[in-house]
């Protein structure tokens, strides 16, 4: 996990290492993975609650379940209960928000992949 967020580049290196610690830090037994070149975060045999990846102008941050999130978070998917947040280099990171998120997901029943 590590070395993939080590790997990303500029300025999405430090948001991919802000977003694992906030990840961490909100759900401390939290199992990690790299899965088809993205992190995938969830709890040890009970499946993935959310995952991120690059994009050439935005980290978007997949909740798996992002239908039972309250408020649901703003990009729809082509998979029904998948919603998205996309971060752009110049936006103003709403951390309690994304906790919020973070939490709730973590509550749900994860996603086996």
């Amino acid at each position: 996990m590590q070395a993939y967020i080590a790997a990303m580049p500029e300025w999405k290196r430090s948001l991919g290492e802000r977003l694992d610690s906030l990840i961490v830090r909100t759900v401390p037994d939290v199992h990690k993975a790299v899965k088809w070149n993205q992190p995938f975060y969830g709890h040890d045999g009970e499946g993935w609650f959310l995952s991120f990846r690059c994009y050439t102008k935005y980290v978007q941050v997949q909740f798996f379940r992002g239908t039972s999130l309250d408020p649901v978070p703003p990009k729809a998917s082509k998979h029904a209960e998948v919603r998205y947040v996309d971060i752009c280099e110049d936006d103003d990171l709403d951390e309690g928000r994304l906790r919020s998120w973070i939490e709730q997901a973590s509550n749900l029943p994860g996603e086996k992949m």
